[in-house]
């Protein structure tokens, strides 16, 4: 961020006010992470701050400090609307988009009050007062840690906040295999452990704390994997009866795409997730090297993300879905 923003940003804050703190649509680790660092930071300094997720997050992120506080859009319309109307402020994190925010975007776009992003995805829109937005850093809660030096508040790190920071950079960076974890990346997660982040206990918290019906869509999905190894790629589908047969509940499948890039040759992979109450095929791409997902999904799935991850959908049936993707798939030069 450059001086004048960060001046701008101090003289904001230097008097308590109502915040309304934003994740996007569908939150995952470093959402969830990145909000709620924000959220016990401000609080800290006097203001009175409110996390409204546009609806539910994952169950094996509810252990997280403060996630008992965070209003639900999509349960409670009439509250959260009335929490944005009346806030003084709007931060908006790890997205750059409204949309992002589902049905919330329509309370959001009509607020007048400022707003500051801070995001690390590519092709921000322009409705923020303020952005932080770098491409370089592999996830929003690296920076947040770097916003708040940026407002010369270092030493109000504490260990609650440094455990949503802590969360959101070990799911993002893939456990810290990700390219874009760097040397200051690993400086900064070694001071978070330093103010007493239990770094032993989150990942058994976040990644063995499965239910059994979790392990047996695990299992479906696998076995629905097709392999078309001439073009380096590999796909999964889940449908709805097969969702609904494991009981699924939200974030059953979290991570569950990453396993296609577990096979040996393969730089592209994807899991497509039939929605039948929205009446879409969700879609998760990941890939390995230079192959630009992000590309992928805005050019022919309505999505976007980053250039190893990112995110689409299909309006077609599953069916439909599949065979577009294998056709294009054979275009590609992988």
């Amino acid at each position: 961020m450059n001086t004048l923003d960060i001046q701008a940003i101090q003289l904001l804050l230097a008097t308590p006010k109502k915040i309304a703190i934003i994740p996007h649509r569908g939150p995952d680790g470093d959402a969830m992470g990145s909000t709620l660092a924000l959220y016990h930071f401000l609080i800290k300094n006097n203001h009175h701050p409110t996390v409204i997720s546009p609806n539910e997050f994952p169950d094996f992120l509810a252990w997280m400090p403060g996630s008992e506080t965070v209003k639900l859009y999509e349960k409670d319309k009439e509250n959260s609307t009335k929490i944005l109307e009346e806030a003084e402020l709007v931060f908006t994190l790890d997205f750059n988009a409204l949309h992002r925010a589902g049905e919330m975007e329509q309370v959001l776009e009509k607020l007048t009050v400022p707003f500051i992003m801070i995001d690390h995805h590519q092709w921000p829109d322009d409705y923020a007062t303020y952005t932080y937005s770098d491409v370089a850093y592999g996830s929003t809660c690296e920076m947040v840690y770097n916003f708040i030096d940026f407002l010369g508040k270092k030493q109000d790190l504490d260990k609650t906040i440094a455990t949503c920071i802590y969360t959101g950079i070990l799911t993002d960076s893939g456990s810290f295999r990700f390219p874009k974890t760097t040397g200051t990346t690993h400086r900064i997660i070694a001071e978070l452990i330093d103010l007493g982040v239990e770094n032993t206990l989150i990942p058994t918290l976040l990644f063995d704390n499965s239910s059994y019906n979790r392990l047996q869509l695990l299992g479906r999905a696998l076995q629905n994997m097709k392999v078309m190894e001439d073009n380096k790629t590999s796909y999964t589908t889940l449908t709805q009866e097969e969702l609904n047969s494991f009981n699924y509940v939200k974030g059953d499948t979290e991570g569950v795409v990453n396993y296609g890039l577990s096979i040996k040759g393969i730089v592209f992979t994807a899991i497509f997730i039939e929605n039948k109450e929205e009446e879409i095929i969700k879609i998760s791409f990941r890939s390995q090297g230079n192959f630009d997902v992000n590309q992928f999904a805005r050019d022919h799935f309505n999505g976007g993300g980053h250039i190893n991850a990112a995110g689409g959908k299909s309006e077609t049936s599953m069916e439909e879905t599949i065979n577009k993707f294998e056709s294009l798939v054979q275009k590609l030069k992988i």
